[in-house]
């Protein structure tokens, strides 16, 4: 691989990286309606998502990370990140809403 080659793909990885970094997806308020620790699912009623253009609303998410989901219970306020993942919607960085 010639040194041109190597300083375009490492160039390419850490634009992409700083890409990522800068747009990080929003924390969208929301309250706990159901949380299924069995299944790694929680039920919101969130706010507007707007990088899923997604109005508020209540629906279910697959967690990210099933070991967050313990500490929560009906009625909590949280905030926490929502996307789409292989046709899924998925709620990550669950936090207690201050």
């Amino acid at each position: 691989m010639t040194h041109f080659l190597r300083t375009l793909i490492a160039s390419t990885s850490l634009i992409a990286t700083l890409a990522v970094a800068a747009d990080p997806l929003p924390l969208v308020d929301a309250e706990v309606r159901k949380v299924d620790t069995a299944a790694g699912k929680i039920t919101l009623k969130h706010g507007d998502i707007p990088n899923l253009d997604m109005p508020a609303m209540t629906m279910v998410f697959q967690v990210r990370n099933p070991a967050t989901l313990p500490p929560l219970k009906v009625g909590d306020q949280v905030r926490f990140r929502a996307e789409k993942v292989n046709g899924a919607y998925v709620a990550s960085d669950i936090e207690p809403r201050r």
